[in-house]
């Protein structure tokens, strides 16, 4: 009889060793690590004996077994992950259709914003076509000396300029009197050194007529000083009248024979017919398809310089 003990067999250290965090995987899904399936398999896999080499399960039921335990585990980790890409593709959708509503009504909204420019152009339009026509009978009076005699007897005044400059309207018997006469601003600028100018409101829009007509034709004096006198209109409609004076000036020189007409539309003679503008880019492109005028209107720096 032989006495033959069985070596002892090593402590699984293993079992001592601590184990490595859990997996998160595939949307939550947890399954143990790689150390844990190893002892798993190890403690479940099938011990070979010297003394008898039959084992109770054999290596290829060993394998099946962890085989199919693993497609369990495969499987169940799909579901899950299938369901969690369902619940993205659903709030995916639901983002799109949210998109979808938000841009339509993002075009409701610019729709209701161009016509509320429209209506508020409109607006302004009427307004200051209202503010030009109550101004009708109005006449401004340029570079009339800022002196305290003149100042204080601006109607005399303007009834001795007529006799100077246009006294065939006093002959026929016009009705050249004023509701009022006043310089403008009301305050003046030590800073500057133009007088101010001066609006008259004739009592006669006819008579007023008259006199801008004959104001056109020739130029204007007071006592041998020059001035000048043109209707009077509100600020936003001179100044796109300014914006023209360039043009104006080289159009004149050219023959053109051009006109500021209401509220601000330049009008020129060119080859035997009346043509109208009403922005300086109509003008310039305009310009640019006549060889005759091409190159002789500087609209770019007439632009630069209202800006």
């Amino acid at each position: 009889m032989t006495n033959s003990t069985e070596a002892q067999k090593p402590q699984n250290t293993k079992k001592n060793k601590k184990k490595g965090a859990t997996l998160d995987t595939f949307y939550g899904a947890k399954i143990q690590n790689t150390e844990q399936i190893e002892e798993d398999i190890q403690e479940n896999s099938p011990k070979s004996s010297k003394g008898n080499r039959n084992s109770p399960q054999t290596h290829e039921e060993f394998e099946s077994e962890m085989t199919k335990k693993m497609e369990a585990l495969w499987e169940e980790k799909w579901e899950i992950m299938q369901k969690k890409f369902m619940h993205l593709q659903n709030q995916f959708d639901q983002t799109v259709k949210e998109n979808q509503a938000l841009k339509q009504e993002l075009i409701k909204q610019s729709q209701n914003t161009k016509k509320l420019e429209e209506n508020i152009k409109y607006l302004t339009d009427k307004v200051i076509d209202l503010e030009n026509r109550g101004r009708r009978e109005n006449l401004r009076i340029i570079g009339l000396p800022e002196e305290p005699e003149i100042n204080t007897k601006l109607d005399m005044v303007i009834q001795d300029i007529i006799k100077e400059n246009c006294p065939e309207i006093l002959e026929q018997g016009g009705n050249t009197a004023t509701d009022r006469a006043h310089r403008t601003p009301s305050t003046l600028n030590p800073q500057k050194t133009t007088p101010r100018n001066v609006i008259a409101k004739f009592q006669s829009y006819q008579t007023k007529e008259k006199i801008l007509q004959e104001a056109r034709k020739r130029q204007f004096r007071y006592k041998g000083i020059p001035i000048r006198v043109t209707q009077d209109l509100a600020s936003s409609t001179l100044n796109d009248r300014k914006a023209w004076n360039m043009i104006f000036r080289k159009a004149r020189e050219l023959g053109l024979q051009p006109r500021i007409s209401y509220p601000a539309k330049l009008t020129i003679y060119f080859q035997g017919k009346v043509w109208a503008f009403n922005k300086i880019e109509d003008f310039q492109l305009f310009a640019k398809k006549r060889p005759e005028l091409c190159g002789k209107f500087d609209t770019e720096n007439q632009r630069a310089r209202n800006t």
